[in-house]
This record gives C-alpha cells, structure tokens and sequence, in this order.
C-alpha cells in the first residue's frame, strides 16, 4: 500500500513537471499569424503569453494592440493547441480553400519561430486554415479586435 501510494506521488509530480516543460516551451516562441489583402492587414504576434496585434503594414508602430498579456485561459489554450503542431510538417498543411486565389478572400499564413528555427505554413485563406492549425488560428484571431 505504501509502495503504491509513493509511486502515485511520484507520478503526479512528474506529470506536473512535463505540464511547466510545455509552457517554457512556448515561453520562447513566437507565433506569426498574418493576413492581408488590399485594404486589409492584419498581424498577430504572440510570445512570451503576450500578444500584439497590427493593423497596418506600413506602420508596425501604430499597434491596435500592443504587448498585451493574455489571460491564463487564452494562454493554456494556445500551449496545448501548439503541442498538438507536428512543425516540421506546418509546411506541407492544405488549404481548404482557394478563395484568396481570385480575392474572395485575404491571403493568410502563421509562421512559428521556435528554437531559433523557422516554421511557415502554405498560404491559406483567411478565415479557413487548414484543419491541423484551424484551433490554434482560430484562437489568434479572438485577440484582434473587432473593427
């Protein structure tokens, strides 16, 4: 019984450490998700559990939203979202969707720096990522504002 109850605890701590892994994991990432199309830009940036959001391409100064912090919600569920990312095959993700090809639709893409390595999804319409990242993206566009 007590043989059980250690390896229990044991477990549990354990457990606990890989859980705080992922978060210093994604502590020194930065998730790029961009769209635009004329008349259109938009840039989400987040890193560190703080995000920023722009609005214009020729003016990065001029943030909507600048170095945010997220709340432990939107955080955890953007740690768990980019656990489940395989990103050595961000590359090779389909669109769902051409609608950008003739504007129906702004132009999208979500770049991941993560380990001084670079990760690039295909470009895809805003709106319908492709079904490996649709959570993740789903999530970065919440924190923009609505306008």
């Amino acid at each position: 019984m007590m043989k059980t109850g250690f390896l229990f605890l044991l477990m549990l701590l354990m457990g606990k450490g890989c859980g705080s892994d992922a978060q210093k994991d994604m502590s020194n990432t930065v998730v790029d998700y961009t769209a635009n199309a004329r008349g259109f830009y938009q840039r989400i940036v987040v890193k560190n559990q703080h995000y920023s959001v722009y609005k214009n391409r020729r003016d990065e100064q001029d943030a909507a939203v600048k170095d945010q912090l997220l709340s432990d919600a939107d955080w955890k569920v953007l740690v768990e979202e980019f656990q489940k990312l395989k990103l050595q095959e961000l590359s090779t993700y389909e669109a769902p969707t051409k609608k950008r090809l003739y504007d129906g639709a702004p132009h999208a893409d979500l770049k991941i720096t993560y380990h001084d390595s670079v990760y690039q999804s295909q470009t895809f319409d805003h709106g319908a990522p492709p079904a490996q990242i649709q959570k993740l993206v789903e999530k970065i566009n919440q924190l923009a504002p609505k306008s």
